[in-house]
């Protein structure tokens, strides 16, 4: 008999205490691909678990989500992750990326007892998450989710830069869904075009591909390609647009096809494009700009 699932969905990754600096001014967040992507899927009703590392003293970051019924599996680290992200310019895709802190690799003992339809691996950088975690995560999820960046960029005298991988294919081959942005995909590829990109990482063992950029979200699944463009009010909330996209991606993708969870993702990813920080807008919200943005319903 078929274990029952305890969550619909969990997240594995650092919490990052980040520091945004634009050129008009400079601002500390609290980040990382757990902390966006469940502040998505609680509010859309599903059951949601966190599983990071951080400092004691940054626990008090999940307690609103605590009390919004998110499952917290945190271990204590020395320190939490760190980051500094540098906006040189009015285009919000080109960004420097500075470490100034880690809360240390994930260990087996961190992902025993949790089990979900759906995990999310959304680490910031190599050695977050190492291998044989991503792989004992097959045994223990209907589907497996990662965030490409977590495995591409590495900490090179404390500033993130892109490196090969020699082990995609001995990851890519436990993965259902890869989320990248076009950048990555295009330096892990070869491929600058994004149907192109994303049909070239398919070819890797992924199912779907989840593919971000400044304009929308690009899925490639079943060798069918479905697109939608982001339409914020303004932009003042670039940091977390990937985590949000992909939370919001795969939450709906638990009950709709490809192409629904598609416009989905990007009419959340929109809303939370207008704020800093994760999206924290009521759900029928998204309803609503779905209805009247994507399908042209008054």
């Amino acid at each position: 008999m078929e274990t029952e699932r305890i969550f619909d969905i969990a997240f594995l990754g650092h919490y990052t205490k980040d520091t945004i600096v634009l050129a008009s001014r400079e601002k500390v967040v609290d980040g990382g691909a757990v902390n966006y992507g469940a502040n998505v899927t609680v509010r859309m009703g599903l059951r949601t678990a966190i599983i990071t590392r951080m400092a004691r003293e940054d626990f008090k970051v999940f307690e609103e989500l605590r009390q919004m019924g998110v499952q917290l599996y945190g271990r204590e680290a020395a320190e939490s992750t760190r980051l500094r992200l540098v906006y040189p310019s009015s285009n919000l895709d080109e960004r420097v990326i500075h470490v100034t802190g880690f809360a240390g690799p994930f260990l087996m003992e961190d992902i025993e007892g949790v089990e979900a339809s759906v995990f999310h691996v959304g680490a910031s950088m190599r050695g977050e998450v190492p291998v044989h975690i991503v792989q004992s995560l097959r045994r223990k999820a209907n589907r497996v989710s990662l965030d490409l960046q977590g495995f591409i960029r590495v900490n090179s005298g404390g500033k993130l830069v892109f490196d090969g991988w020699k082990e995609k294919e001995e990851v890519l081959m436990h993965i259902d869904v890869l989320k990248a942005d076009l950048v990555e995909a295009t330096l892990l590829t070869g491929k600058n075009d994004r149907r192109e990109a994303a049909s070239a990482l398919t070819a890797l063992g992924p199912e779907e591909v989840v593919l971000t950029d400044n304009e929308g979200v690009l899925v490639c699944a079943d060798g069918s390609f479905y697109e939608a463009p982001f339409k914020p009010k303004e932009l003042r909330g670039r940091s977390g647009r990937g985590d949000t996209c992909i939370a919001a991606y795969l939450g709906r993708r638990l009950t709709a096809p490809p192409e629904e969870a598609t416009v989905w993702a990007a009419a959340v990813t929109s809303l939370k494009l207008e704020s800093e920080g994760p999206f924290r807008r009521d759900i029928d919200e998204v309803r609503e700009l779905v209805e009247k943005k994507y399908l042209g319903r008054s």
